[in-house]
C-alpha cells in the first residue's frame, strides 16, 4: 500500500517526566502485517511509549516514522494512518452505536455518501451487527470493546494499536477479542500492549518485552524461549530412597541441579536442570531400571514465555 515495508520505525527513543525516565533509548521496528505484542509489567513504560507513537505526547529525544511519516514533520498523516484504541475505551455511552460511528467517521473526514456502507463494514467485522441499533451504555464490556476497535478501524488504517484491549473482559469475552485481532492482522499491522503473558501467546506472532523504560526482549514468541540460557527442565517421580537418588541424580552426564519438589510416599518428585539442548528422557529413563526404582513419571519442561518474562523482568 505504501510501498513501506517498515511501518512503525523507532530510533533512540526516550521520554522523561521531570525526574523519571520512563522510556529510556528504545528502538525497534515493525514491518507490513505483523502482530507484535508489547509486553511489560505495569508501569514499564508501554503506554507512554504508544501515545509517543500516536502523537498524543512528544518524546524528550528520538525519532518515529509511522508508515514513512515522521511524527513532527508529518503528524496529521501519521494520525491517519493510526487506529489507536487507548487503554481507558472513551466512548459516548448516551450515543447510539450508529450515532457515534457516525460522529468517528465524520472526525476521521470520511465521505459523507461513504459514511453509511463504511459503518455497515466495520460492524460486520467487529460483530456488533446484533446491537447495532442499542445505546453504548446497554453493552456489555465486551461489545464495549468491540465499539472501540470499530471506531479504530472506521477510517480503514493500515496500522493498529491496541493498549489493553482486553482488560476487564470476562474468559469468553477475552477469547472473542483475540479472534477479532488475528482477523484483523490479517490485512493490518497490529500493535498490541499488554502485561498478561496468555494474551501475546494467543494473539502475537512477535513479543517486544519492555521492563523498566527498556527494551529487554525482542522476537518470535518461540525464539524469546531460548533466551534464557541453562534452563531446560525435565520432571521425573521414582520410588527409591531420597538421598541416594538425589546423589545419582546429580553424578549423570547434563544433570546440572536437582529439587526435590513433591512427596508421595515412598515416591519422590525431583526437578533436574539440564544442559540446554540436551534430550535426557531415555537416559533418566535406563537410570531407573538400573537402579530398579519405580519410575511413575518422566517429562520434559519447555521453558515458557512466563520463565523468559520473569527472568527478564527480575525485581519488579
Amino acid at each position: 500500500m505504501f510501498g513501506c515495508k517498515i511501518m512503525i520505525e523507532v530510533k533512540d527513543l526516550s521520554k522523561k517526566y521531570d525526574k523519571l525516565l520512563a522510556v529510556d533509548n528504545i528502538s525497534f521496528s515493525i514491518t507490513k502485517s505483523e502482530i507484535v505484542g508489547f509486553l511489560g509489567p505495569n508501569g514499564a513504560g508501554k503506554t507512554t511509549t504508544l501515545k509517543i507513537v500516536t502523537c498524543y505526547i512528544p518524546p524528550t529525544s528520538g525519532s518515529i516514522k509511522v508508515a514513512g511519516f515522521d511524527i513532527f514533520e508529518n503528524s496529521l498523516e501519521v494520525r491517519k494512518n493510526i487506529g489507536y484504541l487507548p487503554e481507558s475505551n472513551s466512548l459516548y455511552y448516551e450515543m447510539g452505536v450508529v450515532e457515534y460511528l457516525e460522529f468517528i467517521a465524520n472526525l476521521r473526514h470520511i465521505e459523507k455518501n461513504k459514511v453509511k456502507s463504511r459503518i455497515k463494514e466495520v460492524a460486520e467485522v467487529c460483530g456488533l451487527v446484533d446491537v447495532i441499533k442499542k445505546d453504548i451504555g446497554e453493552l456489555s464490556k465486551g461489545y464495549k470493546q468491540r465499539v472501540g476497535i470499530a471506531q479504530a478501524i472506521i477510517h480503514d488504517p493500515p496500522i493498529l494499536i491496541l493498549d489493553e484491549p482486553t482488560s476487564g473482559l470476562d474468559p469468553n469475552q477475552i477469547v472473542q477479542i483475540r479472534e477479532l485481532i488475528k482477523k484483523l492482522g490479517r490485512e493490518k499491522t497490529v500493535v498490541l500492549s499488554t502485561h498478561i503473558l496468555s494474551e501475546v501467546q494467543a494473539t502475537c506472532d512477535r513479543a517486544i518485552i519492555i521492563n523498566k523504560g527498556k527494551i529487554v526482549a525482542d522476537g518470535k514468541t518461540d525464539e524469546l524461549h531460548g533466551m534464557i540460557e541453562g534452563k531446560d527442565k525435565v520432571y521425573i517421580k521414582l520410588k527409591g530412597p531420597e538421598e541416594k537418588v538425589v546423589k545419582l541424580l546429580k553424578a549423570v552426564p547434563n544433570v546440572e541441579g536437582v529439587e526435590v519438589q513433591d512427596k508421595e510416599g515412598p515416591a519422590r518428585g525431583y526437578q533436574l536442570q539440564i544442559s540446554k539442548g540436551v534430550d535426557m528422557r531415555e537416559e533418566l529413563y535406563n537410570f531407573s531400571v538400573t537402579n530398579k526404582w519405580p519410575l511413575l513419571e518422566l517429562k520434559r519442561e519447555v521453558v515458557s514465555l512466563e520463565d523468559v518474562f520473569r527472568e527478564l523482568t527480575a525485581g519488579e
